[in-house]
């Protein structure tokens, strides 16, 4: 599978506040957010907690950058799926190789993590949090749909399939790190992505009218 291409960052690695949301966001994806401090973040960088406050006045307001970040990173990935992937499935195995990269690197999602905590994040960060999600169930189904002509009944299945999706990588994710095995993870997309083939095959084509050429 052709691997995407790297984004390119929109700063400078020695921007001030790029290396401190890099630093703050693998603490997150490693540790959880409410597991480290500004004093972890200070300590690796080399300066003061003044400093950091001077960029991010309270962990909230570095909390809600970090999800902005993160969300905004992740749909450029998206983007680019999109434009290499023209068949659904492929841009749904793309999307997997998407937590896979992650996982990789021995870290998890950032919203995923970031979930787990839910209930103690501050409440901007819990609409950001719920709205990485909204949005991947919105990609998801508009990849589903690609091509096919769906009944009331067929858009709830599909609905159900995109969050079923987005289930399925998060926890994977979280049992492959838990046993240090990414194969328990591939196993999992495996299985996921050739059930939502089999499911796709009964969904009905859209009709090309004679002469039109379908998209």
């Amino acid at each position: 599978m052709k691997p995407l291409p790297p984004a390119v960052p929109d700063v400078s690695d020695s921007d001030p506040v790029t290396r401190i949301l890099d630093v703050a966001e693998r603490l997150a994806m490693t540790r959880g957010f409410n597991r480290f401090s500004y004093a972890d973040i200070a300590t690796e960088l080399g300066v003061t907690k003044p400093a950091l406050h001077y960029h991010f006045r309270t962990k909230s307001l570095l909390g809600e950058a970090l999800v902005q970040r993160y969300t905004l990173r992740f749909f450029d990935a998206l983007e680019r799926i999109d434009a290499l992937a023209v068949e659904p499935l492929g841009k749904l195995e793309r999307y997997a190789d998407l937590y896979r990269s992650v996982l990789g690197t021995g870290r998890m999602c950032l919203c995923g993590m970031l979930a787990a905590e839910y209930q103690t994040l501050p409440v901007h960060m819990r609409s950001a949090v719920t709205t990485f999600f909204e949005r991947n169930e919105h990609w998801l189904l508009n990849v589903l749909a690609q091509g096919r002509v769906l009944d009331a009944a067929q858009a709830a299945a599909v609905q159900a399939t995109a969050r079923s999706i987005i289930d399925t990588l998060e926890g994977a994710m979280l049992l492959a790190r838990a046993f240090d095995d990414i194969s328990r993870f591939d196993t999992s997309a495996q299985r996921l992505l050739a059930e939502v083939a089999r499911a796709s095959a009964h969904v009905q084509p859209s009709v090309v009218p004679d002469g039109a050429v379908a998209e």
